[in-house]
């Protein structure tokens, strides 16, 4: 359980990182409202791939 409450955690902070970076990154070159699409956008696949690892954790850890 305290591993789950771990891997959570460095999850939703990398997903928060990688909004604000792209906040950084573009925050001030395009409209506010594109701005919000390109992070949502980049969230949403950030949150895919954060998935797959969870996924891949616990195929792996069936396996052993």
């Amino acid at each position: 359980m305290k591993e789950i409450a771990i891997l959570l955690t460095i999850a939703a902070s990398s997903i928060f990182i990688l909004g604000y970076s792209i906040h950084m990154l573009i925050g001030g070159l395009v409209e506010p409202e594109t701005e919000k699409w390109i992070i949502a956008a980049a969230c949403t696949i950030g949150v895919a791939i954060v998935l797959f690892m969870a996924w891949d954790i616990m195929k792996q850890r069936r396996l052993r």
